[in-house]
């Protein structure tokens, strides 16, 4: 990313034009690049199915991702699918994927029962709910996009629905099992069990602390979009009081992120820790005499901010939850920080200024401390133009496209994360995923037809 000093002054002397059209031949070069190897091997995404997985589907792709069928990856690997058939798909090739889209939810829902747990991840030879019925409460679940991929899935078909409905009740008991299990009632936010397959794998927010103590802003911004999209599904299936139930929740959620997870003081939204002993009298005789221990004043908040610099924060403007306001100050004060979250080869996952901050390749847990990942220059770009900041959106535009441009160009694949100064590829190369959503990057930026998540 340019630094922010030198932006300032290039657009008081030169304007916006030339601050983003200093490489108008080299994006133009990356994007045929990325095109040419994109559009050629996409199909490789379509799996038939067998034995766990009874549906067709659609693999995040690479060989350590191969034959599998992952939560949010699948949903976003089928965004990117979206694009690549809107660019160069015939209608015989749309309606060819509709199975495999449909199959990705299916397969989860498969293993749905009044409970509401589904698994994360399945497998050919796995059993997705291989689990102790007096634990089925206390570990993770497939991550809140669920209905957002129904949803999407739903709404590229014209609306129609009907391909869900027997088992629409499998998603609003998964919903409701969030709203009941994983939800913390004193401060309304969604909660992690543990940090056990949470997608942003060693966020230091979440990772080796307490069980049940992360109110992630990154698992609460997902299910705020989440709930909107079971609004929505409910309405397709001509159930809209049902619907009303989930936008009471979304308001209610909406209300807490505000209320707990932003902060005045750094402009910034955080997540928040839970882990605190309960508020009531405690006797105690450690002084030598019999004491109420604070009981003149007893605890009167619910949680502590985690004031962590972690990507996510940017997601209250992509799901729509952060005020106008708010995102001005989160743009300027941090998107455009260069000492923090802003790198020559887009958003750092975490902030330069972090303690944490570390550059190590690893896959288990795959490193979120820092390096660029494909997604979140993705979703961060997405709030970016959902709020108006066009150059800023322009800039992650770019910046991605020419970090993939230049992997494709030297190694002929893509790699899972990047190093944020010289976008030197770190792991895994190979993965596709949703790192083909940069097509819905370049098809925004060359102001083509742009494929959405719901």
């Amino acid at each position: 990313m340019k630094k922010f000093a030198l932006s300032i002054i290039l657009s008081v002397f030169f304007g916006n034009t030339l601050l983003f059209g200093q490489m108008p031949d080299s994006v133009s070069h990356y994007i045929s690049i990325i095109k040419s190897n994109i559009y050629k091997d996409y199909k490789n995404m379509y799996r038939k199915g067998k034995g766990s997985l009874v549906y067709p589907f659609l693999t995040p792709g690479s060989n350590q991702y191969d034959n599998v069928l992952w939560d949010w990856d699948s949903w976003l690997s089928n965004v990117a699918l979206r694009q690549i058939l809107t660019d160069v798909g015939s209608e015989k090739d749309k309606k060819e994927a509709v199975k495999y889209e449909q199959g990705c939810v299916l397969n989860f829902l498969h293993y749905g029962d009044w409970d509401g747990y589904l698994p994360i991840v399945i497998w050919e030879d796995s059993k997705p709910r291989d689990i102790r019925p007096e634990n089925i409460y206390d570990v993770n679940m497939h991550k809140p996009v669920l209905a957002q991929h129904a949803a999407f899935i739903t709404k590229n078909n014209g609306g129609d629905a009907e391909w869900l409905r027997e088992k629409f009740y499998h998603l609003q008991a998964f919903v409701n099992n969030y709203h009941a299990h994983h939800r913390d009632k004193a401060t309304g936010l969604y909660y992690w069990q543990n940090d056990v397959a949470i997608g942003v794998d060693n966020d230091p927010c979440t990772f080796f602390r307490p069980p049940k103590s992360s109110a992630s802003i990154y698992l609460n911004c997902l299910m705020y979009r989440e709930l909107l999209a079971m609004v929505y599904l409910a309405n397709q299936l001509g159930i809209p009081e049902v619907g009303k139930e989930f936008a009471q929740h979304a308001e209610e959620l909406k209300a807490a992120v505000q209320e707990h997870c932003w902060d005045e003081r750094d402009g910034f939204f955080y997540s928040v820790d839970l882990n605190l002993i309960p508020s009531v009298n405690r006797a105690d005789s450690t002084l030598g005499k019999t004491f109420l221990i604070h009981s003149g004043y007893m605890r009167d908040y619910d949680c502590l901010i985690q004031r962590i610099g972690v990507w996510s924060g940017f997601l209250a403007m992509w799901a729509g939850i952060a005020t106008p306001e708010q995102a001005e100050r989160m743009v300027k004060e941090h998107f455009s920080n260069p000492e923090t979250f802003n790198s020559p080869s887009g958003i750092r996952t975490l902030s330069k200024m972090e303690k944490m901050y570390s550059m190590r390749a690893s896959a288990n847990p795959s490193n979120w401390r820092g390096p660029i990942w494909g997604i979140s220059n993705y979703m961060v770009f997405k709030g970016l133009e959902k709020y108006g900041f066009t150059n800023e959106a322009k800039e992650m535009a770019s910046e991605t496209i020419c970090l993939f441009g230049k992997d494709f160009e030297k190694n002929g694949a893509l790699h899972e994360y990047y190093e944020p100064e010289t976008g030197q590829p770190l792991l895994n190369l190979g993965f596709q995923n949703w790192n083909y959503l940069v097509l819905n990057m370049v098809a925004w930026y060359e102001k083509g037809r742009v494929v959405e998540e719901f």
